[in-house]
């Protein structure tokens, strides 16, 4: 009589609390219009059944926070956090469940930071958790399937939403009030469906262990960027309060491919005199702004952000601030990460 075959073991998944919408309530929001982060972990995966079918799963919160309070400490704290978690080698894959405010630069932060093959995933929800429609258990499932998934793998971190796959680069949160918030200026690399994971593409640019970025060498804050979104009427005070908070970086956020109004453009001089770092990008969301394009960036010792808008040009930013303020190698960091 034939024997059967043991069966196989479901890959190992530890899944991140950080609050946010996913983690929302209406019913606790006392009369507001609902409270980001007030659910468990625990209870969101009991939101979501059939994951247990997906992978063997385990559990932590780190925050319970809504992701507009999740800065860059935070966010390198994670970043940490999950490092140590996917350095385990009973881990398979690593999902976070992340407000959506933030979540493109939590993305981007961990893509560039955590060097694992392993899959990282990030995802969330529109509506809170006891709103009528919720999309936090079906993200989930998602994520988890994803993350769970051989085929993810070496492929950095991922944003799941909405059924869609994106790379934690190429992500951006572009509408504030529909369920398919995310969007990819390149497009997603896959989908979810019935089949599983279905992937189109790989990220192109640099990330994880092969980034310049190294996660333990990093010191425990960042330095200062500051995102100055400018008109041709500003004052030169909003530009000079921004020099005497100390930023060492500055990310100007110009209209069409980048531009800047010729008084804007003798503020961020004056911030290039002061030894400040200025990365020239665009406020309309997608697009590219070329070195030398708008304006002459050789000219005013700038940095052209290429295709990051200007939150990850931040966070960009802020990382290579850790190792130089040379303008052409920092240029050299934007065209590659």
């Amino acid at each position: 009589m034939p024997t059967s075959s043991p069966p196989q073991s479901r890959p190992g998944v530890v899944i991140l609390g950080t609050g946010g919408t996913i983690a929302g309530s209406t019913a606790a929001a006392l009369g507001h219009h609902y409270t980001a982060g007030v659910l468990s972990i625990e209870e969101l995966l009991a939101s979501a059944p059939g994951l247990a079918d997906i992978a063997q799963l385990r559990c932590q919160q780190l925050f319970s926070l809504d992701s507009v309070e999740l800065d860059l400490p935070r966010q390198l704290q994670l970043a940490r956090r999950v490092a140590q978690i996917a350095a385990d080698p009973d881990v398979d894959g690593v999902v976070i469940t992340h407000g959506t405010d933030t979540m493109e630069e939590s993305a981007y932060l961990l893509h560039l930071l955590v060097g694992t093959d392993k899959p990282v995933v990030l995802t969330g929800a529109m509506r809170p958790a006891d709103a009528p429609g919720a999309d936090g258990p079906a993200n989930i499932l998602d994520a988890v399937t994803v993350a769970a998934s051989p085929a993810a793998h070496g492929l950095g971190t991922l944003v799941v939403f909405g059924g869609a796959v994106h790379s934690g680069r190429e992500v951006s949160k572009r509408i504030s009030s529909r369920l398919d918030a995310f969007d990819s200026f390149h497009g997603p690399l896959g989908d979810v469906s019935e089949q599983g994971l279905l992937l189109y593409g790989r990220p192109a640019r640099r990330f994880g262990a092969d980034s310049a970025f190294e996660l333990a060498s990093l010191p425990e804050s960042l330095p200062s960027v500051e995102l100055l979104l400018s008109h041709p009427d500003m004052p030169a005070s909003i530009c000079r309060a921004i020099l005497d908070s100390g930023a060492a970086g500055i990310v100007h956020a110009g209209p069409g491919g980048g531009n800047v109004a010729t008084p804007v453009a003798r503020m961020l001089d004056e911030a290039r005199e002061r030894g400040v770092v200025v990365v020239r990008s665009s406020r309309v969301g997608a697009g590219v702004v070329a070195r030398n394009g708008a304006v002459s960036d050789t000219e005013h010792g700038w940095v052209a952000a290429g295709d990051l808008n200007p939150f990850k040009a931040r966070v960009l930013l802020a990382l290579a601030l850790t190792q130089t303020s040379d303008v052409a190698t920092i240029q050299r960091l934007f065209d590659t990460h």
